[in-house]
């Protein structure tokens, strides 16, 4: 078929817009790069085990709580780069609320609030706790009736706190494969289901946290007999239905058991996000720690 020239010259600008738009799309698209990758070690008894973790909002600090009801904070070294040379432990606390034995409170998820309050959600005894940093000293918040009917060791694993101080919970498990992750909104001291992300492949939720852009970084894990598998997907909760955006998917043995996430800005302006694994206090595993950048 013979074209004349001006459907020739039309056929090529619309071939040249159409090259500008996947050219604008793929732009688009975030991507993640590999910035940092070291396992962490401290001779210490109560080292290890770490679930949750909040970056301060320069990306010096980190506060960490573990499995077994230890809090850490440390100082982080980075490179003129910024990637993560190494990390100085500043204190560590004993998990107390007051009443029981110190220690061993099952602490799974950590979240900051925009005003600097630290509050810990734990998957046994199912339940969210206001921290205090200082001191290790935890004060239970008001349950909602759904928390019972939790999985043994499947309770709330990952915690977030939204720009208006408000809390969101999600289990690490939700009953059946197909059915949603309920995320559950602790403000104006009252719990309710706001949202329902979908459960797409083996990946279950480990930790959460949203980001200074106001979106929530869902971190997921699977368990495979070659090794853990990781997942990251962003969402913006102001939008019904929810429509994930995966960020990250790896193959098994790629990270460590990967459960703690925590996002923030690098003064460059990038969104970072720094992950840590629960080395489970085993010889074979590793206090791993990834940190990413997020380029869109």
């Amino acid at each position: 078929m013979r074209f004349g020239s001006g459907q020739l010259i039309l056929r090529l600008c619309l071939f040249a817009i159409c090259l500008t738009c996947a050219a604008t799309t793929a732009q688009a698209e975030p991507n993640l790069q590999l910035l940092s990758k070291l396992n962490w070690a401290e001779d210490a008894a109560w080292f290890g085990g770490f679930s949750g973790a909040e970056v301060s909002e320069d990306g010096q600090m980190i506060t960490l709580i573990s499995d077994r009801g230890t809090l850490v904070t440390a100082q982080v070294a980075r490179r003129p780069d910024g990637a993560i040379d190494r990390f100085s432990l500043q204190s560590h606390h004993i998990l107390w609320n007051g009443t029981d034995t110190p220690g061993d409170h099952d602490a799974e998820g950590l979240a900051r609030t925009g005003d600097g309050t630290f509050y810990l959600s734990a998957e046994h005894d199912h339940h969210v706790a206001h921290l205090d940093v200082n001191t290790g000293q935890i004060a239970t918040l008001p349950r909602a009736k759904d928390f019972a009917a939790f999985q043994p060791n499947s309770g709330i694993e990952a915690l977030a706190a939204g720009p208006d101080g408000a809390l969101y919970a999600i289990p690490e498990r939700s009953g059946k494969v197909d059915r949603p992750f309920p995320v559950f909104r602790f403000k104006d001291g009252v719990w309710s289901i706001t949202h329902h992300i979908p459960r797409h492949g083996p990946f279950l939720p480990v930790g959460a946290d949203i980001g200074p852009d106001g979106l929530f970084y869902l971190l997921e894990r699977a368990a495979t007999p070659l090794g853990f598998r990781s997942r990251i997907r962003r969402f913006d909760l102001s939008k019904t239905p929810l429509r994930p955006k995966t960020l990250l998917s790896t193959g098994p043995a790629r990270f460590d058991n990967l459960e703690a996430i925590s996002v923030w800005r690098d003064p460059a302006g990038a969104i970072r996000l720094l992950l840590v694994s629960d080395d489970n206090f085993l010889s074979i595993q590793h206090t791993q720690i990834i940190e990413y950048a997020l380029t869109e």
